[in-house]
C-alpha cells in the first residue's frame, strides 16, 4: 500500500466563491473525495476490501487563498491509528505552499452489520 496519495486539481469557476477564491466549502468536499479515491485504490490489499469509512471528526485550517486557474497538489495520508479511530491528513498545495491543511478522524464500519470494526494497531505497516 502506498501510504501517500496525491493528485493535481485545475481551479475552476465552479470551484469558485463570491469573493473569487475557491470556497473553503469545495476543500471539504476535497477532503472526502480524495480519501475515498485512496482507498478505492489499496482496499483490495486489506483484509476488509467491503468495508467502508465513515468521518467522525474534521479540523481544517485555511492558510492561503486559491483562485481561478491555479492547480492545487492534494497530498493525503494516514497516520496511527488512534483505538477504533483512523486518523488521516489531507494537505493541499499551490505553489509549493501548503495552503490547507486537514486533520481527520475516520472510523471503519462493517458494510454487513454496520457495526464499526476495531482495526490492529499495526494494520498500516502490514501493507507497507
Amino acid at each position: 500500500m502506498d501510504l501517500i496519495y496525491q493528485k493535481q486539481i485545475q481551479v475552476t469557476e465552479e470551484h469558485i466563491d463570491r469573493n473569487n477564491h475557491v470556497n473553503n466549502v469545495q476543500y471539504v468536499h476535497w477532503v472526502e473525495e480524495i480519501a475515498g479515491e485512496h482507498w478505492e485504490k489499496v482496499k483490495e490489499k486489506t483484509e476488509y476490501p467491503e468495508d467502508i469509512w465513515m468521518l467522525v471528526d474534521h479540523h481544517i485550517q485555511y492558510k492561503k487563498q486559491v483562485y481561478l486557474g491555479d492547480v492545487i497538489t492534494v497530498k493525503t495520508y494516514p497516520k496511527a491509528p488512534e483505538g477504533i479511530r483512523q486518523p488521516r491528513k489531507v494537505e493541499f498545495y499551490c505553489h509549493d505552499q501548503l495552503v490547507v491543511d486537514s486533520s481527520t478522524l475516520w472510523v471503519l464500519v462493517d458494510s454487513k452489520t454496520q457495526k464499526i470494526k476495531r482495526l490492529e494497531s499495526d494494520w498500516l505497516d502490514k501493507l507497507l
